[in-house]
């Protein structure tokens, strides 16, 4: 619907991405649960598991993220620029 293609993307397994600290990482609702991966900032994001949504509700979840995504990335540009 937004002219991405996801077709050509696959999920990865943490032991996939290099081991360094990374600016940020957001977790999604898995809390203690969740892998340790080193970040200068992380943070928890409850969302909602889209799988098995209707269209409209998870379009709802998609533009979450994406508003999410944006801020995150406006704080990361702020931080750069101090």
């Amino acid at each position: 619907e937004l002219g991405y293609g996801m077709s050509s993307h696959v999920s990865k397994s943490l032991a996939e991405i290099p081991e360094l600290e990374y600016d940020f990482v957001a977790t999604m609702g898995c809390g203690d649960a969740c892998p340790t991966v080193r970040a200068k900032w992380r943070e928890d994001w409850h969302i909602p598991d889209p799988k098995g949504l209707v269209p409209a509700e998870f379009r709802q979840v998609r533009d979450l993220i994406e508003s999410k995504v944006r801020a995150v990335l406006n704080e990361l540009r702020c931080r750069i620029d101090d």
